[in-house]
């Protein structure tokens, strides 16, 4: 499965303001990127979402870990996630953009 998600906080929380006093909330996502990177799976962060592959199991262990590591930043937190579920594939992090990369490329 990959599984892409957004996870942020909101409010007043134990680590203090959830957004700094240009309304960035990078300390928080960074402390749940630290998560996804010592996981060791596969993964890929962009502006706006964080993409995983593995199994179910893995994958959302990693999600709640990452949501664990943003709870002190707020006193809530947002969670999104949407998730591709291909049993049989692996390696689809890459190989999906790939196939995208060469049906543009061929003016599909």
């Amino acid at each position: 499965m990959i599984l892409a998600f957004s996870v942020a906080p909101s409010g007043v929380g134990t680590a203090g303001p959830a957004t700094s006093d240009s309304g960035s909330v990078s300390d928080a996502v960074a402390a749940a990127i630290r998560v996804v990177r010592e996981s060791g799976i596969p993964h890929r962060t962009s502006s706006m979402f964080t993409e995983l592959e593995g199994e179910w199991d893995e994958v959302f262990d990693v999600v709640k870990r990452a949501t664990e590591a943003v709870l002190p930043y707020g006193s809530r937190v947002s969670l999104v996630m949407k998730a591709d579920i291909r049993p049989g594939f692996e390696g689809e992090l890459d190989a999906k953009l790939e196939r995208l990369e060469a049906a543009v490329e061929r003016g599909a």
